[in-house]
């Protein structure tokens, strides 16, 4: 039987690393989609805890995946589950890269910019770079693409094969510095989880 407070080693080690660097609590208070149970008051997530979340995060959605071959029925209910599952997002959803631009897929949120030209933004320098950014302000990121006002943070890790770049995984936060490293080592799972199972054409 799997242990839900177990996680894969290389992400425990991202988050125990994290934690020492947050002085051993991650805190953060809970937006309308987490339980309501959370809901007033805020709570406060430790890292192994944090991880955890993550770990039932990504095996749930494998779960859930696992034998649907429509790009846009997959990428849907990712989004849904994202969203749905991590506290203090206002959007969550993908980018799918066509030709020399990302082009919105899937999401959960405000409508959102449609096409993002590779190189540009925080998603478009992403996937140029083949690389996650965490930016702990948008305002204060070069070149930021404003499609929501009230987004303040910002994760965004690629889909990535071996040789190419499929599109992004876009969260965005109300909150300024509501992403951290644990946060990106769990993302960068579920990321390379989902692109094991059919998110675009």
């Amino acid at each position: 039987m799997h242990d839900p407070l177990r996680a894969t080693p290389w992400l425990r080690a991202a988050s125990e690393a994290a934690v020492r660097r947050a002085g051993g609590t991650t805190t953060f208070t809970l937006g309308a989609s987490a339980p309501a149970e959370f809901a007033a008051g805020g709570f406060a997530l430790e890292g192994g805890e944090k991880v955890a979340l993550y770990q039932s995060l990504s095996e749930e959605l494998d779960a859930l995946l696992r034998g649907e071959l429509d790009p846009v029925a997959n990428a849907a209910n990712a989004a849904a589950a994202i969203f749905h599952s991590l506290p203090e997002l206002n959007w969550a959803g993908f980018y799918f890269l066509q030709g020399q631009e990302l082009v919105l897929g899937p999401f959960q949120g405000k409508p959102a910019c449609v096409r993002i030209p590779l190189g540009k933004g925080v998603c478009g320098t992403a996937a140029a770079e083949r690389r996650s950014l965490l930016v702990a302000d948008v305002h204060q990121f070069p070149g930021h693409i404003a499609c929501d006002a009230d987004s303040r943070s910002e994760l965004v890790v690629p889909l990535l094969t071996a040789s190419s770049v499929l599109g992004v995984l876009d969260l965005d936060s109300p909150r300024p510095g509501r992403f951290d490293v644990i946060d990106q080592a769990g993302c960068e799972a579920i990321a390379a989880m989902l692109v094991q199972h059919k998110l675009s054409h």
